[in-house]
């Protein structure tokens, strides 16, 4: 019996932000027939370049990339729409004879493309609706407090005032009929179509990535490069604090500045802060991760060592 054929390769590049992931990948595409397909729930908005550190102009018409500037800031992306976005493409790219690579530091995003997604419903436009407007009588205290009632075991893990989670706990019970902790157990098939090399930039010498970092979100800041972004988008009179493109670190720290509530050098230091923690939380994700290859990105041939682990495993 002849053996199976080999599934083709995709090559993750994870790692937390700024970490050089951009520069890795464009590197492989200098030797490499590639397309990269971004994993990042920021990247994914039109009109936030700077905060976002999208890749520039020339970096994106020197490949092509995939999931970059598709949706409106008021629009909203699913972890299962990315999952659903990215296999298409992969298989698109590897119908055109070229090697997929998956860049970014959203983790969620690697985690469902890897294990699939709980069982839950779709958003419901007229069910948030009517779950905003009830926030916005009662509170969402209030609503943690019937959501203790429906589901004590979801609302157990929710603080009072997370909103976001609390009516999407509250849209599920009322979609389904079921509390989501009873759903979460039932996770859907993932088997992935390609063989996934995940290769992981993590730094030896946390003080190194801190101090980039800080030197990034600097250069964000430069000539109010960031402030004017922030005050373009405030400008548009459509987009609030509430909504998930606005969450994205940096942006709301320069909306919250730009409302009075800080001055500018706290507002740098909230910002930089708040990276940081979010590249705790990406570290601590990559850790837990064990078929993950380590790359030291803190290393002089960091980029050379990508490119050997990616020729070894088209080699196979």
């Amino acid at each position: 019996m002849a053996a199976a054929p080999a599934a083709p390769l995709a090559v993750a590049i994870m790692g937390p932000t700024a970490s050089g992931k951009t520069a890795a990948a464009l590197e492989i595409a200098r030797h490499i027939p590639c397309e990269i397909i971004s994993v990042d729930s920021a990247l994914v908005y039109r009109e936030m370049d700077i905060g976002t550190a999208k890749p520039t102009a020339d970096e994106l018409a020197g490949v092509p990339h995939h999931l970059i500037d598709i949706l409106d800031p008021t629009e909203a992306y699913s972890a299962m729409q990315f999952r659903n976005d990215a296999l298409r493409l992969a298989q698109d790219i590897h119908a055109r004879g070229k090697l997929p690579l998956l860049v970014g530091g959203t983790m969620l995003y690697f985690k469902v493309l890897r294990d699939g997604l709980d069982d839950l419903p779709e958003a419901d436009p007229e069910v948030r609706a009517r779950l905003d407007e009830e926030a916005a009588r009662d509170g969402v205290p209030a609503q943690h407090a019937r959501l203790a009632t429906l589901d004590p075991e979801t609302a157990a893990r929710l603080k009072p005032n997370d909103s976001q989670r609390i009516q999407r706990a509250l849209e599920i019970i009322e979609l389904t009929g079921k509390p989501m902790s009873a759903l979460l157990t039932q996770k859907t098939a993932a088997a992935l179509p390609f063989t996934l090399l995940p290769l992981a930039l993590e730094p030896s010498d946390r003080a190194v990535l801190h101090e980039r970092i800080a030197r990034r979100f600097d250069l964000m800041l430069e000539n109010d490069g960031l402030l004017d972004e922030v005050r373009k988008l405030r400008a548009r009179g459509d987009l609030h604090l509430g909504l998930p493109s606005m969450r994205c670190v940096g942006y709301r720290q320069a909306w919250e500045h730009l409302d009075g509530q800080y001055d500018h050098a706290e507002m740098r230091e909230r910002g930089i802060i708040a990276t940081r923690q979010l590249a705790k939380r990406q570290i601590t994700w990559l850790r837990s991760t064990p078929e993950r290859v380590v790359i030291d990105f803190n290393a002089p041939d960091a980029t050379q060592t990508v490119m050997a682990h990616v020729r070894k495993a088209l080699e196979h």
